[in-house]
């Protein structure tokens, strides 16, 4: 019998059938917009030639405001009460999202504060890893070369509104992290 010859297959993107099979009602709001601890959380998603993306979906998860990992049900049926940790939200045509959350507290002394944040958007053939963080403070963020930090941080523009937009490639391409699924981080 001869041996069996295996070729690859062809990747698949990630979207974009994601636009209308996987958002939900209150998917962007982590959140109640009255919580007096929530916050907004909005950016852009830019291609590799600085266009606006229309078509990409991101995920939030996080802790609360004190840091612990928030274990609550909920994050797919809202009921305006909830804080879930998890939140999903569509861009729009100009390639803008917006999340209503809280403000995460720090998971550990030494550490600063940061949402993780998952981007699926057409022409990929993974999703994407990033971090939003509140504060350059952090252990990780010494290891990322200086000249790259500042794609990792949020900015304040407004009272309780910080902004973090996510380039996917060329110049200010925003950092992306893998994913070790084996408990290595």
């Amino acid at each position: 019998m001869p041996e069996a010859e295996y070729l690859q297959t062809p990747s698949q993107t990630v979207g974009p059938f994601f636009g209308y099979a996987l958002p939900y009602e209150g998917d962007s709001e982590v959140t109640p917009r009255a919580d007096p601890e929530s916050i907004r959380l909005h950016g852009t998603v830019y291609d590799g030639a600085g266009v606006p993306v229309p078509d990409a979906i991101l995920e939030i998860w996080g802790p609360d405001a004190s840091g612990a990992v928030i274990a609550e049900r909920g994050s797919l049926h809202r009921d305006g009460y909830t804080v879930t940790g998890f939140g999903r939200a569509a861009v729009d045509r100009a390639g803008h999202y917006t999340f209503t959350t809280v403000r995460p507290g720090a998971t550990a002394d030494g550490r600063a504060p940061y949402l993780l944040v998952t981007v699926f958007a057409r022409g990929l053939l993974h999703h994407l890893f990033t971090r939003a963080y509140f504060s350059a403070d952090d252990p990780f963020l010494a290891t990322v070369p200086e000249d790259r930090r500042g794609t990792l941080v949020v900015e304040q523009d407004g009272e309780r509104s910080y902004r973090f937009d996510i380039r996917l490639q060329g110049e200010g391409e925003t950092v992306f992290l893998d994913f070790m699924g084996d408990g290595r981080g």
